[in-house]
């Protein structure tokens, strides 16, 4: 990997800016006991961890023909209560101010949807990133790499100037099909260019801590 040439650091939202197993576990299983079901196996967990909520909702639910009955259901509901269960990954602001210090462009790629303007919101985000892409952006969520691709339109970015970091197989998958830079995140078991367990191993791989 060429850091040198580097000009933008695309972060995933879940497991890496955030540890999010007990916010997304609570509201999954809130939404599973609300339609008579029993609460998520760390199997279901793993497929939803990753997923857009609309896959998240098929998947978990395939004996409810109309969804719309579920959907109505989560707009009553919202994931507002939820979001205090997240947890900032520690260092995470500390990189964001070192990046846009040396001139990175600082975004992120995400199957999270209308949430995430909240999650920037609540922990007060909002400025430290220059564009931000959920699954509701794009016609084709993680692991396509449509997300990657509206980033580096945005700002003329070439593949090997963006690095994108993530933490999962559709992360991967998504960031070989725009062919960026793959950093994993607390994932070993991942086909990446970089591994790290700390946002502070990423500021010293750019040499800005």
């Amino acid at each position: 990997m060429n850091k040198q040439k580097i000009k933008a650091v695309i972060f995933d939202c879940d497991g890496v800016m955030f540890d999010t197993a007990q916010a997304n576990r609570s509201y999954y299983n809130e939404v599973l006991t609300h339609f008579n079901q029993p609460e998520l196996t760390d199997e279901q967990f793993e497929k939803v961890h990753k997923a857009t909520v609309t896959e998240a909702i098929d998947y978990l639910l395939p004996g409810i023909e109309d969804k719309s009955v579920v959907f109505d259901y989560l707009k009553q509901a919202g994931y507002h209560r939820f979001v205090k269960y997240m947890k900032m990954e520690s260092g995470l602001i500390e990189l964001l101010m070192a990046l846009n210090a040396h001139g990175y462009i600082r975004g992120i790629g995400t199957n999270r949807t209308n949430t995430m303007p909240k999650v920037l919101k609540d922990f007060e985000l909002e400025p430290y990133f220059e564009m931000v892409v959920t699954a509701a952006d794009v016609e084709h969520p993680k692991p396509h790499p449509e997300q990657l691709h509206k980033i580096m339109e945005r700002f003329d970015l070439e593949p090997d100037e963006v690095m994108f970091v993530g933490d999962s197989d559709y992360d991967e998958q998504a960031a070989k099909g725009a062919g960026t830079w793959f950093v994993a995140f607390k994932s070993p078991a991942l086909d990446a260019h970089l591994h790290v367990q700390s946002m502070d191993e990423i500021a010293q791989f750019f040499g800005i801590k």
